[in-house]
Parts: C-alpha cells; sequence; structure tokens
C-alpha cells in the first residue's frame, strides 16, 4: 500500500512534490490531445460532436456510444517508483517494446527513430512530451516511471511502449474484495452470484459500467493491480466511447470532458466570477463553430461501501449502495492560461430553467 504523505522521509517527499509537478504537466498535455484536438478533428472532417450527456457522468450509467477514429485514444501509466518486475506477467513490459532506437524502428509510420536519442525519452527533455504525444499511436499502452536504467536519482522516462494490460478481471475483483473485507480467501467463496456482483462494483468503482470497452477496462485493471505498489500512481484513459478522459490516481476518479456553453451559462459564470465575459471567454473557452466549449472534470469518491471498514472484520455486500459519489465539478481554464484557476461549475445533478 502507498504511503501517505506525512509518512515519507524527506527525501521521499521531495520526490513525491516532483512527480506531481511532472503529472500536472503530462496531465495538461492529455487533456489537450484528448479532448481539445480530437474535437478539431471532428469540426475538420465535417462530422458532428457527441457532447457528453449528464446521465453519462451518474454513477451506475449504462451508456453505449459508437467509436471513432477522430477521438484520440489512448492508455498511460504513470508511476512514482519503478513497476516491479513481480508484475510483468501483468503489465507486459520487457526489453523488446523499451523506447529504445532500435524498437522503435519497426514501427509502421514513425520515422521519429531517425532522429531518436537517448535523452529524448527523458521527462525534463524539452521536447519530451511532443516525443510522448507522436508515440500515442501506438497501441495499447505507454509506460512512464522512475527510469531504473540511470544513475541519477528521481529521473522519469517513457521507458516502455506497446504494453500490454493481461490481468484477468476476476482476479483485480477477487483483490479488491479482498482489501474491502467482503471475502476472506477466494472471490467464489460466497457463491457464484456474488461473485459476479463483486466483479460488476470492480467496474462502479472506476466510474464505469461493466460492459465498458477493452480500453477502459484495461486502465481500470492496471490501476487495481498497481495498488499492490508501495508508491503512488496514475492511469490516464482516453475514451472514444466515453468522449473521456479519465483519472485514476490516489486522488480517486475523475472524468474530463468537453462542455458546450450557451450565452446565458457564460454571462452566468463570469458575474458569479467578477470578470468581464470577453475576459471569461478568453480564459476558459475555446471558440469553433459558433459555439464556445470548455474542459470540465467530474471527480468522485468512494462511499463507506467501497472502503476498507474500520474494524477490519468481514461484511456483507449490498448491491443496491453505490461505491462512488460525485464530490467535485471544475471547469478548467485553457491550457494556455497557467494563471487562471479552475472555476465551479455544477452542471450533472442541475435542471437547467
Amino acid at each position: 500500500m502507498w504511503k501517505y504523505r506525512e509518512r515519507l522521509s524527506y527525501f521521499e517527499k521531495l520526490k513525491r512534490s516532483l512527480y506531481e509537478i511532472l503529472r500536472d504537466a503530462l496531465e495538461a498535455r492529455l487533456m489537450k490531445i484528448s479532448l481539445i484536438d480530437s474535437y478539431f478533428n471532428y469540426l475538420e472532417k465535417g462530422v458532428p460532436y457527441s457532447f457528453v450527456d449528464k446521465r453519462e457522468l451518474k454513477p451506475k450509467c449504462k451508456h453505449m456510444e459508437k467509436e471513432s477514429e477522430l477521438f484520440n485514444t489512448f492508455i498511460v501509466i504513470f508511476c512514482e517508483g519503478v513497476v516491479s518486475p513481480q508484475l510483468k506477467n501483468y503489465i507486459r513490459f520487457f526489453p523488446e517494446n523499451s523506447v529504445v532506437k532500435k524498437n522503435l524502428e519497426y514501427l509502421a509510420n514513425f520515422s521519429l527513430h531517425k532522429e531518436f536519442h537517448q535523452d529524448l525519452r527523458h521527462f525534463e527533455n524539452p521536447d519530451f512530451l511532443n516525443f510522448l504525444e507522436r508515440l500515442l499511436n501506438v497501441d495499447y499502452a505507454l509506460l512512464l516511471q522512475q527510469d531504473p536504467t540511470v544513475k541519477k536519482k528521481n529521473r522519469y522516462s517513457l521507458t516502455h511502449f506497446h504494453v500490454k494490460i493481461d490481468w484477468p478481471i476476476a482476479d483485480a475483483a477477487e483483490d479488491l474484495a479482498r482489501s474491502l473485507r467482503y471475502i476472506q480467501n477466494s472471490l467464489y467463496e460466497n457463491g457464484e452470484k456474488q461473485a459476479r456482483i463483486l466483479q460488476n462494483k470492480l467496474f462502479e468503482c472506476y466510474g464505469c459500467h461493466y460492459t465498458v470497452g477493452g480500453r477502459r477496462t484495461a486502465g481500470l485493471i492496471s490501476a487495481q493491480l498497481l495498488k499492490k505498489l508501495d508508491v503512488i500512481s496514475t492511469v490516464f484513459v482516453s475514451s472514444s466511447e466515453s468522449r473521456s478522459l479519465y483519472r485514476y490516481s490516489e486522488r480517486g476518479v475523475s472524468k474530463f470532458f468537453l462542455v458546450k456553453l450557451t450565452k446565458k451559462q457564460i454571462h452566468s459564470l463570469a458575474r458569479r466570477e467578477g470578470i468581464k465575459v470577453e475576459t471569461f471567454m478568453s480564459k476558459y473557452l475555446y471558440p469553433a463553430a459558433n459555439a464556445h466549449v470548455g474542459i470540465s472534470e467530474a471527480s468522485y469518491v468512494y462511499t463507506e461501501h467501497s472502503l476498507p471498514p474500520k474494524d477490519g472484520k468481514l461484511r456483507k455486500l449490498k448491491p443496491a449502495y453505490n461505491w462512488l459519489k460525485l464530490r467535485d465539478e471544475l471547469l478548467h481554464p485553457k491550457l494556455e492560461e497557467t494563471g487562471a484557476r479552475p472555476v465551479s461549475y455544477h452542471w450533472i445533478y442541475h435542471t437547467e430553467q
């Protein structure tokens, strides 16, 4: 189990701070690639963009949307330390898919290997995020972690591409259920029906319905697996089916998505924030196709039913109770507006007048 900041040494706290700063930079770029760039892909092709519906953001929602090649999809895993070799059976990263020039040469339609050098894969390199963006098109996941091959401490690198997630859903559900004390040993110890419910609850715990597609399944499975490490980790999943960017971290679950604001909503938010409408629009909204869109975040917290019991005793499963609930909703500033703060934007349960 990862350690809270209060339990870290001074040098571990410095490492944690560095990780969080780098994660913020990574998150900002991935938000742009997943949401803003995808939106303009639709506009350029003249294809209507399907904005996320409110019901899709409520716990236990089942909603299917057609996949589209116009939406940028990916999985990015960012670990504070080094992913343990013991996990290689489930998060498959080997010398054959490490980020080195000879491996990049095998990638189709990827000519960057001609100009690739080893420093390019290190986070402190000015071109690192550009390099990472070009590798996002490679299938499966990218792995960022503390580089175990260099002497310099606390150097984070993109170490592997084409990383497969291969942990059975039943094993992940068993691991979660055991930690929450719904079972003692085996997923099936209380019968097949409860085992099936616990597998469904695994998806709910990560903000998904159990019928979601493979990419989101792989992302939440990897997030559950990485809890076995004593360091924190973050998994980003960009899903075409949900038109959202998911973030799984020690802080819980967040979904980032695009919202289209009306003139009435824009004026109301600007008035509430005490700034001019033009200033608000320039700081928070992207104008395109006679509309103004912004990046919204819905963050969720676990309920008492998805947290370990305080007494540590075995407990009965109550399927009707939610394992996740909405914590907050934010409208993020445009990525280049580094001096602006996110503002509250409560929309999911709000009834329009």
